[in-house]
């Protein structure tokens, strides 16, 4: 039987079995985009697109206090985004001088 061709040592690939970061970084940085403008223009921006975009808000049911804090489906607070842009677009053309 032919044998195949040995490799060489300097082409190792990694498992990727473990984070090549510490988790307390990871959390300060997750921690730090959180509640930003970037967030929420990202969340805009994917609502837009008809992803499923979840947002979370403060729970209207006071009695729940376990829970201060629920998500909810953009499309649930915000509307299709179809009605919106359309409603924008109507302001627009509404605005222009003839």
């Amino acid at each position: 039987m032919a044998k195949g061709k040995k490799s060489s040592g300097n082409n190792y690939t990694s498992k990727s079995e473990r984070p090549n970061t510490a988790k307390s970084v990871l959390k300060s940085r997750r921690l730090e985009y959180n509640n930003t403008m970037s967030q929420l223009n990202n969340q805009v921006k994917a609502w837009r697109r008809g992803k499923k975009v979840m947002l979370t808000i403060t729970n209207p049911n006071k009695k729940e206090t376990n829970k201060p804090f629920i998500r909810v489906n953009a499309l649930d607070v915000w509307g299709p985004p179809r009605e919106m842009s359309d409603m924008y677009n109507r302001k627009r053309k509404n605005d222009r001088v003839n």
